[in-house]
C-alpha cells in the first residue's frame, strides 16, 4: 500500500512584477569600519628613494610567473616608486625592481593575511579587492589590496573605500 505524500502548504500569490524580471541579487550585508590588515614586514634593501631612470626615462620591473617562468617589462618612476613604498618589490639595482609575489602567491597571502574574513562585512571572503581601485590609479599590492567576499566586491565595484562606506550610512 502506497501512502500519498503529504501536500504542500498554500503559498501567497506573488506579485506579477517581481516575477517578471531577472532575480534580484542578494541585500548587502551591514558594512563595518575595520582597521586596515597588518603590512607584511619590510624586506631588506635598498630604499625607493635610490631609483633613477634609465637614459630612456624607464625603470625596469621582472618577477616569475605561476608557473616559475621569468619576465620583465618596463614601467615609470612614479609606478616603481609605489611598488617599493607598498611592499609590492623590492629594488635590485637604480634602475631594476623586482616584484616580491607571483599572482598566485598574493592571491594566497592576502586571502590568508585576513583569515578568509571580508573586509566589508566580516564574512566568508575569496575574493581580492583593491581598497583604491586600479580604474583610479590603485596598484595591486598588500597595501591597497583585502580579502572580499563576493557580494561586497561587486557591489563596491570601481567605487573607493570612502565612496562605499559612505553609500551605506545614508
Amino acid at each position: 500500500m502506497k501512502s500519498e505524500p503529504e501536500p504542500l502548504p498554500p503559498t501567497e500569490p506573488k506579485e506579477a512584477s517581481a516575477s517578471a524580471g531577472p532575480p534580484l541579487a542578494e541585500t548587502p550585508k551591514r558594512r563595518t569600519k575595520r582597521p586596515m590588515p597588518p603590512l607584511p614586514p619590510k624586506p631588506e634593501g635598498p630604499d625607493a628613494s635610490v631609483l633613477v631612470p634609465t637614459r630612456q626615462g624607464i625603470i625596469r620591473m621582472r618577477g616569475k610567473t605561476d608557473k616559475g617562468r621569468r619576465w620583465h617589462q618596463e614601467t615609470d618612476l612614479e609606478t616603481a616608486v609605489t611598488l617599493v613604498r607598498e611592499l609590492a618589490a623590492i629594488v635590485v639595482n637604480r634602475h631594476t625592481i623586482r616584484r616580491i609575489y607571483s599572482n598566485k602567491n598574493f592571491r594566497r597571502y592576502i586571502l590568508t593575511r585576513d583569515n578568509y574574513t571580508c573586509h566589508f562585512c566580516g564574512e566568508y571572503g575569496d575574493t581580492i579587492d583593491h581598497l583604491l581601485p586600479r580604474a583610479k590609479g590603485g596598484h595591486t599590492t598588500p597595501a591597497n589590496c583585502v580579502c572580499a567576499c563576493s557580494l561586497c566586491n561587486q557591489s563596491k565595484a570601481d567605487r573607493s573605500l570612502d565612496e562605499f562606506t559612505n553609500s551605506f550610512e545614508d
